[in-house]
């Protein structure tokens, strides 16, 4: 489909959403040149916070997709990232806004640090206002892709909101977030990862040549697509555990359900929820690049291989020493320095990928996945109560 005309695509339902997935490896340069020209605000932001603060409470929040960034990076950044001034956490703004006396605390100096494609979900709008009404010590970081977008509008003129914009075209205008999920993720981990510029780098040199090699196998991605199922399945370790929950939302949402999804942790899956594995499922496993914690992925692999139950079981793994004997999509270059939560861009793009050569198979149309109506691109209909009323 990458290699469909615009009007072949378009008769499809699929020209946008095909565009967006394809696009990534050029936005994730932009978002890392970005980066780079705004790095001395971001680490002047963040050295008020430290100079005032001992210890601060750093919660990752979005709604959905948007959500999963926080899922994706927060293992990684709890190993390697400033927890002697940062406490990191990820909470949906849709827990924080029915639930905020659990999260918020009014002496605990807290970053919310909110991801937002559009920046108008109103989750998200009500999780800043509890923030600040909850929180003595309250600070902002809005990593949105709309600069027209209410949460990047609020943060004009205030010194405790540090706005950080999405390249133009990670806005997605398809149904699914593709490109504003893997930019957002990109620039949080690039924000609080204390890498020189160098490494970080050499990271997203990796991971953009990574990112061109899944456009350059859709066949590949195909194969999978041409087998007989109606189930998939996504397992992971740390970060790709929430990723894995992010891509198989993509089915759910470019098939309007008419593909069941599971996801889950490598270790998890076997306590119940492998009891979905049947024989017309796909399960794919994505492998972390941890020595330590591969051997789990590979062992999940080569279980649910020994069951054969499955339609098929797929690795999705860089090459190493450790493998799956089965089948795989690898990338056969030297990756294996790459850290999971990078890796996880050039992973999601397989699953965004799948989703969308899954959604034209049983006859959706991608870029409008809701015929009915009933899930919109911008959620409405959520009623936003005070809190102040429940006291």
């Amino acid at each position: 489909m990458f290699t469909f005309s615009e009007n072949h695509l378009t008769s499809l339902g699929a020209e946008i959403t095909t565009r967006e997935i394809k696009q990534q490896p050029e936005l994730w340069q932009e978002a890392f040149d970005y980066y780079i020209r705004e790095s001395q605000r971001i680490t002047d932001f963040l050295k008020v916070i430290t100079d005032t603060h001992e210890h601060v409470r750093v919660i990752f929040t979005g709604a959905g997709t948007s959500a999963y960034v926080g899922d994706t990076i927060l293992p990684y950044l709890k190993e390697i990232g400033d927890e002697g001034h940062f406490e990191f956490q990820t909470v949906a703004t849709t827990n924080l806004v029915s639930n905020p006396k659990s999260y918020f605390k009014a002496e605990i100096p807290t970053v919310l640090v909110s991801f937002a494609r559009s920046g108008n979900s109103p989750e998200s709008l009500a999780s800043v206002e509890l923030g600040k009404q909850l929180v003595n010590d309250f600070y902002q970081i809005t990593i949105t892709c709309a600069p027209d977008g209410k949460l990047a509008q609020h943060s004009d003129g205030d010194e405790k909101n540090l706005l950080l914009l999405m390249p133009s075209r990670s806005n997605d205008q398809g149904f699914a977030m593709t490109g504003s999920f893997t930019c957002m993720t990109l620039t949080a981990l690039l924000t609080f990862d204390p890498a020189e510029p160098e490494e970080k780098e050499a990271i997203v040199s990796q991971i953009i040549s990574m990112g061109r090699n899944v456009i350059a196998r859709e066949v590949d991605i195909q194969a999978f697509v041409d087998l007989d199922f109606n189930r998939v399945i996504y397992l992971g370790s740390g970060g790709l555990a929430g990723l894995a929950r992010e891509v198989q939302l993509k089915i759910l949402e470019l098939t309007a359900g008419k593909v069941a999804t599971a996801f889950d942790s490598s270790l998890g899956f076997r306590h119940g929820p492998k009891s979905f594995v049947d024989d017309k499922s796909l399960v794919f496993v994505f492998v972390s690049n941890d020595a330590y914690t591969r051997k789990y992925d590979i062992d999940m692999l080569t279980e649910l291989d020994g069951d054969k139950v499955a339609q098929t079981i797929c690795g999705i793994s860089v090459d190493g020493k450790l493998k799956f004997e089965g089948t795989n999509f690898l990338f056969e270059e030297s990756y294996g320095q790459v850290p999971d939560a990078y890796l996880a861009l050039p992973y999601a793009m397989f699953g965004q990928t799948l989703s969308l050569f899954t959604a034209i198979k049983v006859g959706n149309r991608p870029d409008t996945p809701s015929p009915s109506g009933t899930v919109n691109r911008i959620v409405k209909g959520v009623n936003i109560y005070s809190v102040a009323d429940s006291e």
